[in-house]
């Protein structure tokens, strides 16, 4: 039996509302490069990524400009009205390639300090799981839930309350077939791990560093390029540590 491969998509067909400017976030300066040149580096220059799908919209203006726009293993596809089906037409495209067997990680374009051992983490603890999981970070804050006036209904008791984040990673078969039922049966799913769970399969959950923010306000932005800058410090205090 031969050894399943590893393939990434990045939906980004999405124009990042919530920013409030004219270029979509993936595509602000951060550190001197465009945020979705950070994002893309740290997955497809990962050693165990076999290649990377990448959903962009058709009216992207921006891609062509960008560090990977012309790399070999970046396949460009048609992103769709939401992330779900931005990342079922990734997975259509990728049918030519993949085996069923094979693995796929979702990463949002929003995430660039997703750091290279989260990613071992994730793909180590996964590799002989029957279903897959993601990266996330428990919950330590007190949880509220309101009603539709913002006014508390009560407060959420916060053990085992995770917060989700990407990669999200599942065998390619079961995302494909999953993502499909789900649209099919009108369940708009917000995520790829939502799809599987309607699908009746349980993913689990592994603790990610707490720097793999989503860039969705525009103060985080500056939250990123810290993080970064900090990376940055790490790897190099690794790379001099006898």
């Amino acid at each position: 039996m031969t050894e399943p491969r590893f393939w990434a998509i990045v939906p980004a067909a999405g124009v990042g509302r919530r920013m409030g400017g004219a270029v979509p976030k993936q595509y602000l300066e951060l550190n001197g490069r465009a945020v979705i040149d950070h994002t893309i580096e740290r997955i497809l220059l990962h050693p165990s990524i076999d290649g990377l799908y990448l959903s962009l919209s058709e009216h992207d203006s921006w891609w062509g400009a960008t560090e990977f726009a012309g790399h070999p293993d970046l396949v460009r596809v048609d992103g769709g009205v939401e992330r779900c089906h931005s990342v079922l037409n990734a997975l259509q495209v990728l049918s030519a390639r993949a085996d069923r067997a094979d693995w796929v990680l979702v990463h949002d374009a929003a995430r660039p300090c997703v750091t290279r051992k989260d990613i071992d983490r994730l793909i180590h603890m996964l590799h002989g799981h029957d279903v897959g999981g993601l990266l996330g970070m428990p919950v330590h804050d007190t949880m509220k839930r309101t009603d539709a006036a913002d006014r508390i209904v009560e407060t959420v008791a916060r053990t085992h309350l995770w917060r989700a984040f990407t990669p999200q990673m599942f065998r390619f078969g079961l995302l494909f077939d999953a993502l499909q039922g789900a649209l099919n049966a009108a369940y708009l799913v917000t995520d790829e791990a939502s799809a599987v769970e309607w699908s009746g399969r349980r993913p689990i959950m592994i603790e990610s560093r707490a720097d793999n923010i989503k860039i969705t306000q525009p103060e985080d932005l500056a939250l990123a390029a810290y993080y970064l800058a900090r990376q940055e410090e790490e790897s190099a205090a690794d790379w001099h540590t006898p």
